[in-house]
This record gives C-alpha cells, sequence and structure tokens, in this order.
C-alpha cells in the first residue's frame, strides 16, 4: 500500500503564495503519475495538476500560468508552488498517486487525507 502524506496547507492573503508538500511511503516501486486535486464544499474534486516520473505536466485551466509542480523521484515527493493566489483557490487539496502493481495494466489511485489552503480577501 501506499500512504500520502501532504503539508504546507495554512491560511494566505490574496496574492500570496504557498508551496505544499506530498511525501508517498510505503509500496512507493513503480509510482508512475502524481499529482494534485482540489474539492470546495459544493464542487467535484477538480484537476489541479499532474506529473509524470519522466517530468511531463498538465494543469487545470483555473491555476495555469500561477501554479507549478514539481517532482522529486528520488524522495517520492510533489510540490506545488502556488503564487498569485485568489480567493477562488479556497479548498481543501488532495495528493494523488498512481502505482502499477507489478503484473497490472491498470494503475491503482492513492489519496491523501488533504489539506486544507484557505485566501482571504
Amino acid at each position: 500500500q501506499v500512504e500520502l502524506v501532504e503539508s504546507g496547507g495554512g491560511l494566505v492573503p490574496t496574492g500570496g503564495s504557498l508551496r505544499l508538500s506530498c511525501a508517498a511511503a510505503g509500496n512507493t516501486y513503480r509510482i508512475e503519475t502524481m499529482g494534485w486535486y482540489r474539492q470546495t464544499p459544493e464542487k467535484q474534486r477538480d484537476l489541479v495538476a499532474t506529473i509524470t516520473s519522466g517530468g511531463n505536466t498538465d494543469y487545470g485551466d483555473a491555476v495555469q500560468g500561477r501554479f507549478t509542480i514539481s517532482r522529486d523521484n528520488a524522495k517520492n515527493t510533489v510540490y506545488l508552488q502556488m503564487n498569485s493566489l485568489k480567493p477562488e483557490d479556497t479548498a481543501v487539496y488532495y495528493c494523488k498517486a498512481e502505482r502499477f502493481s507489478p503484473g497490472s495494466v491498470y494503475p491503482t489511485h492513492y489519496w491523501g487525507r488533504g489539506t486544507q489552503v484557505t485566501v482571504s480577501s
């Protein structure tokens, strides 16, 4: 199994920055894609950013140009640098990892417990 532990959330004013971290522990071998999703009380869990083990990235439209995802494969850790934060960025941010078990053609998805990001107006 894989356990994901997020850190770095908090309260920040509009225009400020935060850096989220997510460390994977356990059976981390063959983890491919890691990323971040966010959820507000009334909305579904939406894509923020993902990154593959090779460094290919994908961003949600709402954060394009403001957030940057990065990864340290040796540490099994993914980061999210969040700049120019807006009140609408307020959400619970969840870390996600995909792992291919030996002999499997489909990945297993693992989720962290989430970290709260609140941007004051």
